[in-house]
């Protein structure tokens, strides 16, 4: 069984062909996880899809509120 966070990182390279389901979902996504789990999918998507929608993890991530 997969994990949200697991399950996420699936659906984005399933939609990474298409700029605006690829931001849809990575901030629907974003909504999901806990803080957590939301760095460890910033991680894998800057390494992942860095080269190409820098501007939209830029985007996604910047939009994040951070609870301390």
């Amino acid at each position: 069984m997969l994990s949200m966070l697991e399950y996420i990182k699936t659906i984005l390279q399933k939609v990474s062909f298409d700029r605006s389901l690829f931001q849809k979902e990575l901030a629907k996504a974003i909504k999901l996880l806990i803080p957590k789990e939301v760095k460890q999918l910033k991680r894998w998507c800057y390494h992942q899809f860095g080269k190409v929608y820098r501007v939209v993890l830029n985007r996604c991530f910047a939009g994040r509120v951070r609870y301390t």
